[in-house]
């Protein structure tokens, strides 16, 4: 079997694969390879969660152990449409997954979006996480700064644009992004969300560190606090949504601390326009109403808020896949049960998908084990109607990668640049410090000096 992606999705995808009781009930021993463009793997737990996240960080632990595995192979640094084709993986494989994630923000179609000062979420947090692929450089503009958005992505990238630089040394971040931060004059953060507080998509664990950073205060302004039928509704439902709602609740109701920086979370706002002409100066909002459905509408009402920049976190896109149909509107490729779907929407046979590439991005790292489990029983149930890769031998396929050229890297090799990471941060009292450049890496892994 071969996966495309080395994060949580393709590798819960392979650990399933050799726990799978059909296929030791018929004595097949599978043999996976684990492909990924990047020397490293975990893939978003990598490069996508904050650094001030180190429980969530903690999931790499377990990752280890499934890849550690006999029957699963780690191979690196392979670029899956640009290194090979669907053909190339066909010939060696007898089916593939692909799990190749979303990388891409969500566009926001509204006057002023693409002047310079507004951002995408994706690019700031593959920045601020030290990816190889983005430019080591960002410019944190302005003293008061917008992010879009009600999920745990925007709840991120509004402590970093908050926090102290400082508070982050003790994290794996490079100096570049301790540079960066630290160049900040930012005083006043402001997040908008279009809907009301029961509405919210962020975990109670990543709202209540909000409050949790030395000179940051939290504002919460108690005009926001609209309830309709569907919004206490959801709040007796869900645990989550009541959490939210109490925090929220109490924050709005305490006295100001007077803090250095201020955190604004503001809920019941549309964003309808970027203000400015060369780069951005503000950002208007309509404020909205609940429906009493859970929906909103537009007031009429219309806010200018003076901002500097802009960061937009209102979701993910995959990026289409090489070879594959792709929907461009939900940035999935079209499957059905991990069941990858040609243009007429018939099965492609020994082609699968996982994680967000298969469904989209919602749902926590956890949730993609489930996700794997529905593919791969579905692999599996169509295992007969396989056709036998023409060379299955592992070394053929790393003979191939030879013979074009490709310095990829294996499981062993991940471990060494693993240690040097380690190594670097050790002196500093720190688990690890990235290595950032993917030639760097790609040199330290295969210890070529």
């Amino acid at each position: 079997m071969g996966i495309v992606g080395a994060g949580p999705a393709g590798i819960y995808a392979a650990d399933l694969l050799t726990k799978d009781e059909t296929l030791a009930a018929n004595g097949t021993r599978p043999s996976i390879d684990v492909l990924d463009k990047l020397p490293s793997p975990y893939g978003l737990v990598r490069y996508g969660v904050a650094p001030d996240h180190p429980r969530i960080k903690q999931i790499q632990g377990a990752l280890h152990k499934i890849l550690d595995k006999p029957e699963i192979r780690f191979i690196g640094n392979v670029e899956y449409g640009v290194d090979l084709k669907l053909e190339d993986l066909r010939r060696h494989y007898d089916a593939i997954v692909f799990s190749t994630g979303s990388d891409r923000d969500r566009p926001l179609d509204i006057p002023g979006i693409d002047l310079p000062g507004s951002h995408g979420a994706a690019d700031f947090v593959f920045w601020y996480d030290s990816h190889p692929d983005v430019s080591p450089e960002w410019q944190v503009d302005g003293t008061s700064v917008a992010v879009l958005g009600a999920g745990n992505v925007a709840v991120d990238v509004a402590r970093i644009l908050a926090k102290s630089a400082d508070d982050l040394l003790s994290t794996d971040i490079t100096d570049n992004v301790h540079q960066g931060l630290k160049a900040k004059g930012i005083t006043d953060v402001h997040v908008f969300a279009r809907r009301g507080i029961a509405q919210g998509k962020f975990t109670p664990m990543e709202l209540r560190e909000l409050d949790k950073q030395p000179g940051v205060e939290v504002i919460v302004y108690p005009e926001d606090f609209e309830m309709c039928e569907a919004s206490l509704a959801a709040a007796e439902e869900s645990n989550q949504v009541k959490t939210n709602v109490k925090v929220l609740q109490n924050w709005a109701i305490r006295d100001p601390r007077g803090a250095e920086r201020r955190l604004h979370l503001h809920f019941l706002h549309r964003p309808v326009e970027v203000l400015g002409t060369d780069r951005v100066s503000g950002l208007r909002t309509e404020r909205m109403e609940l429906t009493g459905d859970g929906g909103v509408r537009g007031t009429g009402e219309f806010i200018d808020h003076e901002v500097q920049a802009v960061y937009r976190a209102i979701g993910y896109l995959g990026s289409p896949v090489a070879d594959l149909p792709f929907d461009e509107e939900r940035g999935i490729v079209p499957n059905d049960g991990g069941r990858v779907l040609d243009m007429d929407d018939r099965p492609i046979p020994g082609v699968y998908a996982t994680g967000w590439i298969k469904r989209g991005p919602v749902g926590l790292i956890g949730h993609t084990k489930g996700d794997a489990l529905e593919t791969v029983t579905n692999l599996v149930a169509d295992r007969d109607s396989f056709a036998p890769a023409e060379a299955p031998e592992p070394e053929a396929f790393t003979a191939l990668l030879s013979e074009r050229g490709v310095p990829f890297t294996l499981w062993e090799d991940w471990q060494r640049l693993e240690a040097h990471e380690e190594a670097l941060g050790e002196p500093q009292g720190r688990k690890r410090i990235k290595v950032r450049s993917r030639e760097e890496m790609t040199r330290i892994a295969r210890g070529e000096g």
